[in-house]
């Protein structure tokens, strides 16, 4: 199988994470997925930030749930980066879906609700990626075990993914019996026993965050479903690296 590249918040080592410039240079670089985090805003409507706070991603200050979509749309998301994306702003999911509709990259929407459990963030998603028709292609995934539990009634519909950092005896076990069709993984837990029993109950499994090109072999030699990278150029480069030595 082959491991596909999902840029994390976008091509983030080069621009400013979860913006549109980091989305289209993840997506010119060629990779095959884009991973977002979306939070919700005093008006309830659903943007794309990693912090629970504008603090470190904008010029801002406080709480993204105490601003409304106009207040932080105003607020600049890049300068934090470089002068050179001063124009860079906190986005909508609503533009995003528009934006990845026509392209043919897979999409990971992680539910930021595990420190704020925002009320009905996953119906406002589910809904969102249903009118835009886009079910198929994309994941939901989140830290949160209660919202894992409260997607279950979409599961035959999209998947759903338990995302974890923590070693737990049955893992896979653990995150079917939540309602998860999916495990999402920090790297370190990754091992060919995990792999094999996430596939023997037809659940994918991707692993967070892999930059480097030891993690990134070992991912691909373990056959992992996909590796969420905040450099997909680097990734790509040496997915073709080790497809070539493999059939040697």
């Amino acid at each position: 199988m082959t491991t596909k590249i999902i840029a994390h918040r976008g091509a983030s080592k080069l621009a400013p994470e979860n913006t549109m410039y980091a989305f289209e240079l993840g997506y010119k670089f060629g990779a095959e997925g884009i991973e977002t985090d979306v939070q919700l805003t005093k008006d309830n409507i659903p943007v794309l930030i990693h912090d629970e706070t504008v603090k470190r991603t904008t010029n801002g200050n406080g709480y993204v749930k105490d601003y409304t979509f106009d207040e932080l749309s105003k607020l600049d998301a890049g300068s934090w980066f470089s002068p050179e994306f001063h124009n860079a702003r906190i986005i909508s999911l609503e533009e995003f879906l528009i934006w990845i509709k026509p392209k043919e990259l897979y999409i990971n929407i992680e539910l930021k609700n595990n420190k704020i459990d925002y009320k009905n963030l996953e119906s406002i998603v589910y809904d969102m990626l249903k009118n835009h028709r886009l079910l198929e292609r994309t994941t939901l995934s989140t830290f949160n075990p209660n919202s894992v539990r409260r997607l279950l009634k979409y599961q035959n519909n999209i998947e759903v993914a338990f995302l974890t950092s923590k070693k737990k005896p049955n893992l896979v076990e653990y995150a079917k019996n939540l309602g998860a069709n999916a495990l999402h993984v920090k790297y370190r837990l990754v091992n060919p026993q995990l792999i094999e029993q996430a596939h023997d109950n037809n659940m994918p499994v991707r692993v967070y965050t892999v930059n480097n090109y030891k993690p990134m072999m070992h991912c691909f030699n373990q056959d992992c479903d996909g590796i969420f990278t905040d450099v997909p150029y680097k990734a790509l480069t040496f997915r073709k690296l080790f497809q070539f030595k493999k059939q040697l």
